[in-house]
């Protein structure tokens, strides 16, 4: 099926994990896809593979954070497609797993202005080319821990809840506009990133690895962490017109680690 056939998504984050798995997924769904991340050598990776696919993509490097790269990204994709149908805003880093009391100012102020304002400079970027052409989408990338408090993650924590915020906020702003803007909360992911979060909370709680592991895996009623291509699905239904009558809803992806 070519759900998004003739399409232009952009994906920040691209060049890894989930980012990856939805420019994988978008360009099988018939998409052109516009990667944009700050490693210039994973970008070109997920780049090539999406390349093989045959789709049309390309890659800009693009720290989120900065407004001047949100624009430079915004510009060069309408410079190449000439329309900009469908922004993922995957972009996000983790940052430090510490107790409130022994986080930085800089460490709390990192994760907020990637995760938070670069979501917000995304949007900001993109929303001008949308309204002129009446129709778009922006689907959000929050976490589990934007439905419920997390310990240790304070910055993250905030930021996702935040998301989820934005979320509603622009779906009431841009719906006469014929922008859908919508939100996925991923549980634990299998993959790179989630095993650096499980060692970094087993060093911050004075517990194994093993035994945070299990905690994320026996929450789940599905007794198991989820996949990125299963987040990227639900991506791909919120980018298609399967879902055009949904606009400022959360869903979580998350095998039932979270029921609300």
């Amino acid at each position: 099926m070519q759900e998004l056939a003739n399409k232009v998504a952009i994906v920040t984050g691209g060049g890894y994990g989930i980012g990856r798995q939805i420019g994988l997924v978008f360009a099988r769904a018939g998409a052109k896809v516009v990667l944009a991340a700050r490693s210039a050598d994973r970008l070109a990776a997920t780049r090539a593979e999406i390349a093989a696919l045959g789709a049309d993509c390309i890659a800009i490097t693009t720290d989120v954070a900065k407004v001047t790269d949100c624009a430079r990204m915004a510009e060069q994709t309408l410079a190449r497609f000439g329309r900009i149908d469908i922004l993922v805003n995957n972009a996000g880093i983790e940052g430090a797993t510490k107790l409130t009391t022994d986080m930085t100012p800089q460490e709390w102020q990192e994760v907020i202005d990637i995760d938070l304002t670069g979501t917000w400079l995304a949007a900001r970027a993109v929303l001008a080319a949308m309204k002129q052409q009446k129709s778009g989408g922006i689907i959000n990338i929050s976490s589990g821990s934007g439905r419920r408090g997390y310990p240790f993650r304070a910055p993250y924590s905030a930021a996702k809840w935040a998301m989820i915020s934005l979320t509603q906020t622009w779906a009431g702003e841009w719906g006469r506009a014929g922008i859908r803007v919508n939100c996925i909360c991923p549980g634990p992911v299998q993959g790179d990133r989630i095993e650096r979060v499980i060692s970094a909370r087993a060093k911050a709680m004075g517990v194994s690895y093993e035994q945070v592991e299990r905690g994320f895996v026996s929450a789940a009623a599905m007794q198991r962490m989820v996949t990125e291509e299963e987040v990227a699905k639900v991506a791909l239904f919120f980018a298609s017109d399967q879902s055009s009558g949904v606009t400022g809803q959360t869903l979580n992806v998350d095998a039932g680690f979270i029921m609300n």
